[in-house]
């Protein structure tokens, strides 16, 4: 009765605003979306509505999740096919294809003519209809946009309730599993289907019993059902894309996500409110957790990332539930994350000067591929619009990195701010922190000769090859 896979039957509860929705798919030409936060039901919807349509009208449906759906998805984005169709998981397409799609919308909103064009129903996270809209801006008014919210507790009893009489029990105290579920409708389902196993009420019975309600072992028996399955993932995706002991933001991120409640979130706004894991944050959200996705294909099967956006999904509700009720220092000390006295920002800051600035970034651009952090100004001029470069050079080279690289010559020994930040890191030589590159004989004020750094001085042809060798791997060794 109560089902945490699939359509479901005795359970289903219409939201509010089902039959515009519904109107809104049968009518031919007219785009749609239904937007919503994972849990709320919104592919269940639409597909309970397809089932109810004539098999002529019904629309195809299709995932972005799904290789071969996407590439008929790509077919469709061309004028290749016509007819109805639903695309599923919209926000995990490519910019490119999204903006084709909406421009498709846009004409099949303008003609509504269904031998000319396909009809489209979106499915996305969160403001994927606003989105689609800053596509095209014109089509707002001709495309039926949908936001399905959580279940208030009237809808979510009628739920429990459907479910409870179909199988001839009651429930002790309905109410709790709406304040332990806040409306998510898969979550409402898997509550009661394990208040029910753990009584022992599998099937519909003779005489009404009553289900107990006890949510500290029904929390504990769903957290370690789901562990199995997703366990695995969020340790691939807390360990990076190359683990290193001391390589843990997206730990720190993905606790931080867990801990905020809700499975969308912008990083920007995210760190913002989050001093003690901001550096962490920042530092990945332009360039490594894409990467990172990219890289790990278990991972990336129940998280989401636009870079375009700063949006981070936790797409399945199952595995948003895991993350709210995981033991995490219990996973920080099983991904093999090393305690630190101190807490740095930046594993690498590079301090060079212009005229060395394609080997700098060259470096950087190296290491960020390896999953190290790395202060690189080029990459963080947004980060610290309207803030002094002084008071942050001072924070970044002096304590909120691990270490120093220092392009150093002559160019670094004589401008300005070169001397500057040499001044600041000065004082972290004798303690180790520093990795001078010596790309010249020029005598370095404060940096004795004796002190063992990397000789790099052919910058002729081919000097990328060479510059991962004589640097980026001794930096990685150094690191590990």
């Amino acid at each position: 009765m109560f089902v945490t896979e699939g359509v479901p039957t005795e359970t289903f509860v219409r939201p509010p605003n089902f039959n515009e929705i519904l109107v809104d798919i049968r009518r031919r030409g007219k785009p749609v979306v239904v937007e919503g936060q994972s849990g709320t039901g919104k592919t269940t919807i639409v597909k309970k509505i397809q089932a109810a349509l004539d098999d002529a009208d019904a629309p195809v449906y299709l995932s972005a999740r799904k290789t071969r759906d996407v590439e008929r998805i790509i077919a469709i984005a061309e004028g290749k096919e016509l007819g109805a169709f639903i695309i599923d998981d919209f926000h995990r397409l490519s910019p490119e294809l999204r903006t084709s799609l909406a421009d498709l919308a846009k004409l099949a909103a303008e003609e509504w003519d269904a031998e000319a064009y396909p009809k489209l129903i979106i499915i996305g996270i969160n403001e994927v209809g606003s989105a689609l809209i800053q596509f095209v801006p014109d089509i707002a008014k001709r495309v039926g946009i949908h936001r399905i919210e959580p279940a208030s507790e009237s809808l979510t009893l009628e739920l429990i309730s459907s479910g409870s009489d179909a199988l001839k029990a009651s429930f002790e105290d309905p109410r709790k599993i709406f304040q332990e579920s806040q409306g998510d409708y898969w979550l409402t389902q898997q509550l009661c289907q394990t208040a029910c196993t753990v009584a022992g009420v599998l099937e519909e019975g003779e005489d009404r019993v009553v289900v107990p309600i006890d949510m500290g072992r029904i929390r504990a028996v769903v957290v370690e059902k789901l562990r199995a399955a997703y366990y695995p993932a969020v340790k691939e995706f807390c360990r990076g894309r190359r683990f290193r002991p001391s390589n843990d933001p997206y730990y720190k991120m993905l606790r931080v996500v867990a801990e905020s409640g809700q499975p969308v979130v912008d990083l920007t706004a995210l760190a913002n409110v989050n001093e003690e894991v901001r550096g962490s944050i920042n530092n990945i959200k332009d360039v490594r957790l894409l990467n990172l996705l990219d890289s790990k294909e278990l991972a990336s099967r129940y998280f989401f990332y636009s870079p375009e956006t700063t949006t981070f999904a936790v797409e399945d509700p199952a595995v948003f539930y895991f993350l709210r009720h995981l033991d995490w220092d219990a996973l920080r000390a099983d991904c093999g994350f090393r305690g630190r006295d101190q807490d740095f920002e930046f594993d690498i800051a590079i301090s060079f000067a212009g005229e060395n600035r394609a080997l700098a970034r060259h470096v950087a651009e190296q290491l960020l591929s390896l999953d190290v952090q790395v202060f690189y100004d080029e990459n963080f001029e947004a980060n610290y619009l309207g803030k002094a470069w002084s008071k942050e050079f001072t924070r970044i080279f002096g304590a909120a990195s691990r270490y120093v690289l220092c392009l150093l010559d002559s160019y670094h020994q004589d401008k300005i701010w070169p001397t500057f930040e040499r001044e600041v890191f000065l004082p972290r030589v004798q303690k180790g922190d520093v990795i001078p590159v010596y790309l010249d004989e020029s005598p370095i004020v404060g940096i004795p000769k004796d002190v063992v750094g990397i000789e790099f001085k052919d910058m002729s042809e081919g000097w990328q090859s060479r510059a991962d060798e004589a640097i980026v791997f001794k930096v990685i060794d150094k690191l590990d």
